[in-house]
């Protein structure tokens, strides 16, 4: 376990199995957290998205789901070294250990403004599979599949609220169909390019809870790097991070 800074004095813990990658500050920086929102993280990980929606922002309050205990217990420690550091908006941070299967079972129906997701990225059964079973989870749809985030989602949104996630370029059309089959109407779409001689890596994608169908806005592709490195733009999202926190 080790502390890594995330700006404007805002650290998290991460640990081998738990940490975050250019994918988890991308989507942190893609949602726009505005004050007063009522947030839910579904599969949170170590936090990282939470931390960063504190650091400049007062949302009403972010609950953080994982079905991990390790990665509830490094949040958990989180928000205490902030608060510890005098960063008092740590303590709106809630994790929460949960299936997000059964978030009927602990969380109300439609008062949340804002919920993010970074998923799994893999089909259960395809790919490559990490024998860390912490690994599979956070890779490998083995403990939730898109559909089952798209109705927690559901859940959770109040009318014309947002759901924000990532995902891989070739998983775009399954993530169009299931966000539509569960009332939430894609309005916000961003490729994401290594460099501008690569294909996409990533999209970004902002859906509203019954909204109506029909138009989707599609954002200028973002480039992470040129020939000197990090572009304007990743340099403005990274902030104060170290530049070795690009993977």
């Amino acid at each position: 376990m080790r502390l890594e800074p995330l700006g404007n004095g805002v650290e998290v813990y991460v640990s081998d199995t738990h940490r975050f990658s250019t994918d988890t500050i991308l989507l942190g920086n893609f949602a726009a957290v505005k004050n007063g929102e009522r947030v839910v993280e579904l599969g949170t990980g170590c936090g990282t998205i939470p931390l960063m929606m504190i650091r400049e922002h007062a949302p009403k309050g972010i609950t953080a789901i994982d079905i991990q205990e390790e990665a509830v217990d490094l949040l958990t420690k989180s928000i205490a070294h902030n608060q510890h550091k005098g960063i008092e908006r740590a303590g709106l941070i809630h994790p929460t250990l949960g299936d997000i299967r059964n978030v009927r079972e602990y969380l109300p129906a439609g008062e949340s403004d804002l919920v993010v997701c970074n998923p799994p990225y893999k089909l259960s059964g395809s790919g490559i599979v990490n024998p860390d079973q912490s690994k599979i989870i956070a890779r490998h749809e083995t403990e939730c599949t898109l559909a089952d985030i798209c109705e927690a989602a559901k859940w959770l949104l109040q009318f014309g609220g947002r759901f924000v996630l990532c995902q891989r370029p070739e998983r775009l059309t399954d993530v169009l169909e299931t966000m539509r089959a569960h009332d939430l109407e894609p309005k916000k779409l961003r490729l994401v390019q290594g460099r501008t001689d690569k294909a996409p890596k990533l999209f970004l994608c902002e859906a509203k809870r019954g909204a109506k169908q029909g138009y989707m806005d599609v954002l200028p592709t973002l480039i992470i790097e040129d020939e000197n490195g990090f572009t304007e733009e990743m340099k403005q999202i990274y902030g104060s991070y170290k530049e070795g926190h690009y993977e």
